[in-house]
């Protein structure tokens, strides 16, 4: 099974992903991972901040499932009060109850960031990733938003087909669907008729039209695909089902439309301040593992093992040494 070859891949490729994100992540003194051992320190439980309320949230879907709990699990073991409110909806949804104040907090990609919330076309957002944080960083906090350092995984969404119909068009490029489009059903999450990085863009800066764009439960992004109901389904490049199916492509995005983005949690600047310096700690500290192989298999856990959310985030806090 995946899940036994899980603790090893954390503590192998630790490192390395910080490194890929901002060159280092620590002198000559700070190499545990290096040396097998656990990729994050223990969280300690701080009795000052019990009484601290912080709710956390996510969207809806797998990967923001898992990252809500991880989230919220730590914060629980640095000692604040943690409600979860997760699978709120789509990004607008998840924006609109942060600024409310239905949540305190949740996990947001900076490209969908950048592109959704603050109109950046998907060709200026940065392809430095502390480009990119800076500049999400700078936009958040003129909403009066707290946007921490990101992980070190990014995701994209990603134009997918089954390989059979691929090759039947032979299409392995974005840019191969122009002409071919309009026999073509395109399906997406529901927020994908808005998105630059969806519909939008494939429309705006492809040119291609559809026969027809159909909104999809994210969770059925692939089964749209096997039942033959979609010829062409957005799927996500950290999506579990990329690492164990060789029968399902994503065509290259050759016009750079859909941008990378790390995940960075988002606050309320209120609960950031109140919640003091325990919050940033937490959150960065159990980023340090989050690499693209990492997030595939804790997405494999839930969508092909079965496992509920809140078990994957557990068994995650705990095989990386950041909880007993």
């Amino acid at each position: 099974m995946r899940r036994g070859q899980f603790p090893a891949l954390v503590m192998a490729i630790a490192a390395l992903g910080c490194m890929l994100l901002l060159g280092a992540c620590g002198d000559d003194d700070n190499k545990s991972s290096d040396s097998g051992s656990t990729s994050g320190k223990l969280i300690e439980r701080n009795p000052d901040n019990a009484g601290k309320k912080i709710t956390v949230g996510s969207k809806n879907f797998t990967e923001e499932f898992i990252l809500g709990e991880i989230y919220a699990q730590a914060l629980q073991a640095a000692g604040y009060d943690i409600k979860t409110d997760l699978n709120l909806g789509d990004a607008q949804i998840a924006l609109k109850a942060l600024k409310a104040g239905d949540i305190d907090a949740y996990p947001e990609y900076t490209s969908t960031a950048l592109t959704s919330f603050f109109k950046v076309q998907p060709q200026d957002i940065p392809k430095d990733a502390q480009d990119a944080i800076d500049q999400t960083q700078s936009k958040f906090a003129q909403e009066g938003l707290v946007a921490f350092d990101p992980t070190t995984f990014t995701s994209a969404n990603a134009v997918g087909m089954l390989k059979k119909k691929a090759d039947e068009l032979g299409v392995q490029k974005v840019s191969d669907l122009k002409g071919k489009s309009q026999d073509l059903t395109l399906y997406g999450s529901p927020e994908c008729r808005q998105r630059v990085d969806c519909l939008v863009g494939l429309e705006k800066y492809y040119g291609l039209k559809f026969k027809k764009f159909t909104p999809v439960d994210i969770g059925l992004r692939y089964d749209v695909l096997d039942k033959g109901q979609a010829d062409v389904s957005i799927i996500f490049t950290t999506d579990a089902q990329l690492s164990t199916r060789d029968d399902v492509v994503t065509l290259e995005d050759d016009k750079k439309v859909f941008p990378p983005g790390n995940v960075t949690f988002v606050a309320r600047k209120q609960t950031a301040d109140s919640a003091g310096p325990d919050l940033k700690e937490t959150v960065e500290n159990v980023q340090q593992g989050l690499t693209e192989r990492v997030m595939q298999e804790l997405n494999a856990r839930v969508d092909v093992d079965r496992e509920e959310p809140r078990a994957v985030a557990k068994a995650y806090l705990r095989e990386s040494g950041y909880i007993k």
